[in-house]
């Protein structure tokens, strides 16, 4: 029953982000408040309470979950595994999903977990004990990684997509999600280049009032939506790490990039060369970086700290255009056919 429920949970994440709800329950307080006259009520009302926080925690934690901030979901199952006297059952349940989320947030707990044990210290009344976790080694604080890129020849550092991979640890895979659309406006790709976490869907939105017909060549991400009309959109799903050229099979001066990253952490450069990679946990990785003009990209070691200094990296312009820019089939346009 427990790896039905964990399945059901985290398997099949909701379409839509809700917002956590409003309702009252779902608060510090309990929405009832129960009057304390006997030593009965006292136990009743003790009693209560400790449910209503059990569940509070296993809520809250779910809202969480759904609305993808699975740092606030770990630290309420956290919580709920550190209440003494946890249902054994309850802490079976709640401690993968504490994992999962873990993993998810690229983290680890703040503070060691207890492990619950069932021991009868009343005969026919079961209770739970708990035992410590050895403390982790570091304490994995989340830090935003800032730095500058330069270089890029005459097109400049923009687009320019860094990332990050654990060298002292596995890199979690990013969650899959539904990123912006690259739109077709004035025969043009927008945004020009756009990274994208490994399993995103992104639309392809046309903004014209005429037809397009996107495309790729670059496998294993290589794909074809066909010619749609203005107003129409198409959707990929883009599966292995890369960079995918967006080429139109009816206008051949449209090109673009889609970059599909590794790495839950990531970010681009904006025009002037400066990026921010957010919710990085402390440690040592290898920063990447890939700039569409550059014929190599850029990889360095790098520590994640409290308090680092911004980074500064610079990337060549040296790469050549393409001797010919191809249709959907890979051949030399034919200016003469008004592409």
């Amino acid at each position: 029953m427990h790896a039905l429920l964990l399945s059901l949970l985290i398997a099949a994440p909701p379409k839509a982000r809700p917002e956590p709800p409003s309702a009252p329950w779902l608060g510090e307080k309990m929405p009832l408040p129960l009057a304390v006259q006997t030593p009965e009520d006292l136990a009743f009302k003790t009693a209560a309470e400790k449910q209503y926080l059990e569940f509070n925690l296993l809520a809250s934690g779910k809202v969480a979950w759904d609305r993808e901030d699975f740092a606030t979901a770990a630290e309420k199952w956290e919580s709920l595994l550190r209440m003494p006297g946890l249902p054994a059952e309850l802490d079976t349940l709640v401690r993968p999903l504490v994992k999962a989320a873990r993993e998810r947030a690229g983290g680890a707990a703040a503070a060691p977990l207890p492990i619950a044990t069932e021991t009868s210290l009343v005969p026919g009344v079961t209770m739970t004990a708990v035992e410590s976790e050895p403390a982790p080694a570091v304490r994995q604080a989340a830090v935003a990684v800032k730095g500058v890129i330069m270089g890029g020849g005459s097109n400049g550092p923009g687009g320019a997509v860094i990332f990050l991979r654990r060298a002292d640890g596995s890199t979690p895979r990013p969650r899959a999600s539904r990123v912006k659309a690259v739109v077709q406006k004035d025969k043009r790709f927008v945004p020009h280049v756009l990274a994208v976490p490994v399993g995103a869907t992104v639309e392809f939105r046309n903004d014209d009032e005429i037809f397009h017909n996107v495309f790729s060549l670059s496998k294993p991400n290589d794909f074809d939506l066909g010619l749609y009309k203005s107003g129409a959109a198409r959707d990929f799903v883009f599966k292995s790490p890369g960079p995918v050229n967006l080429l139109c099979n009816i206008h051949s001066a449209m090109g673009g990039y889609v970059y599909v990253v590794p790495s839950p952490w990531f970010g681009q450069a904006d025009a002037t060369g400066r990026f921010t990679i957010k919710n990085v946990p402390e440690g040592k990785y290898v920063l990447e970086i890939w700039h569409e003009h550059s014929s190599r990209g850029v990889t360095a070691e790098v520590t994640v700290a409290q308090g680092m200094a911004e980074l500064s990296f610079t990337v060549d312009g040296d790469k050549r255009p393409p001797a010919f820019v191809p249709d959907k089939a890979g051949k030399p346009r034919q200016p003469q056919l008004g592409y």
